[in-house]
């Protein structure tokens, strides 16, 4: 474990993220990790803005400081120009402020621009790995010139993490990377939660993310709803931002929630359910299986490394094989109780603190290091 603040000179971290998916908790959860170590944030964001209260609850951390742009993010960018001036304007940040270490939650941006510090990539997910995952037929050509894009920023950092083995691995593969990415598990915040029974609270199931990518298979999940005598309830949007959609026959949508609104569904220990065909990490499961919810989920590598031993596993397109299991544990108190205290066991091994402890050691030995850990030769 990393020593505590006191014993290390103060690192000041230049770290990019969005507020449209997971990368917004990672990023915050990380930046307050590091917080503990004497390290400093300068948080840019990029796409659609923050709402006040998420920059407020950034800006509450000790040293970090939230930089609002209207940057585009990489996936939503029309052509690589958008990105290479996103990218020019934060090396133009990056030498006003001059941090010790950039980390990019949106890597691509490694691709242009000359950067004095060195660079940390994090590899949260890619167009080119959900196309394996949820596409037919080769990459469109809209997607080419981002996953060239995106390689060459991977080649260009100085060094690559990613928040599970075998997207670490799918990554090597699909960018032609000399090295694989380093591992580091992501974590979560646990929140203070109430003591109470399930055993009173009929049973329900409850999912949560991006509904409107097709990537999270909530149209399975509606099949499945349909052969159910226990509700489905789906919290986060239906609509993406370059309107996608989705809507339900079965599914009872709840719409955008509050953290605490959230926080109250998963304290009453419902089912969670993912039928996800693609998930890098899975953040939405992780708070769920910390709040003791019994898991049922897609049969996929990344969920396989993560929670096998503490779920239950059904391939992701068989609406059937969900409502079975779904039935299974609706039926007992007794099953979820157990499934629910497997899973709050597991989550013990994706803390907050646990990974911003490795990616603070990770920080010190770049900064350390007379070259890059890890960067590509092919570069």
């Amino acid at each position: 474990m990393s020593s505590m603040s006191g014993s290390h000179p103060a690192l000041h971290v230049l770290m990019t993220a969005d507020a449209v998916g997971g990368v917004w908790q990672y990023a915050l959860d990380l930046a307050q990790g590091l917080s503990v170590h004497n390290v400093r944030t300068t948080l840019v964001t990029l796409g659609p803005a923050p709402t006040s209260q998420r920059i407020a609850d950034a800006e509450a951390i000790k040293g970090c400081r939230v930089i609002v742009t209207d940057w585009p993010l990489d996936w939503m960018a029309v052509a690589a120009d958008d990105i290479k001036a996103s990218a020019m304007a934060l090396a133009r940040l990056a030498r006003d402020i001059r941090p010790d270490l950039i980390h990019l939650n949106i890597p691509a941006l490694a691709a242009f621009g000359e950067f004095a510090a060195p660079i940390v990539g994090m590899c949260h997910s890619c167009l080119a790995t959900w196309w394996e995952a949820v596409g037919e037929g080769p990459l469109p050509t809209d997607f080419m010139w981002r996953r060239d894009l995106l390689e060459a920023g991977y080649r260009k950092a100085d060094l690559l993490l990613a928040p599970t083995r075998s997207f670490a691995i799918a990554t090597q593969r699909v960018y032609r990377l000399g090295t694989i990415p380093w591992l580091v598990y992501n974590g979560r915040s646990t929140w203070p939660q109430r003591q109470r029974s399930n055993s009173n609270i009929r049973p329900y199931v409850f999912t949560a993310g991006r509904l409107w990518d097709r990537s999270k298979s909530l149209a399975a999940l509606d099949r499945a709803a349909a052969r159910l005598d226990v509700p489905i309830l789906a919290a986060g949007p239906q609509t993406g931002p370059n309107g996608e959609h989705i809507e339900f026959t079965s599914i009872r949508p709840l719409g955008e929630l509050s953290e605490t609104v959230l926080r109250g569904h998963l304290s009453e220990r419902p089912i969670f359910a993912s039928a996800a065909r693609y998930e890098p990490f899975g953040l939405a499961v992780l708070e769920a299986a910390q709040a003791g919810c019994p898991l049922v989920l897609s049969d996929i590598p990344s969920f396989r490394e993560l929670w096998h031993g503490a779920a239950s596993f059904v391939a992701a397109d068989d609406d059937a094989g969900f409502a079975a299991e779904i039935r299974r544990l609706a039926s007992s108190s007794r099953a979820r109780t157990y499934a629910g205290a497997a899973a709050r066991r597991r989550a013990r091994d994706y803390s907050a603190t646990a990974m911003s402890n490795s990616v603070f050691d990770i920080y010190r030995a770049l900064l350390a290091s007379k070259r890059p850990l890890m960067r590509d030769e092919a570069a």
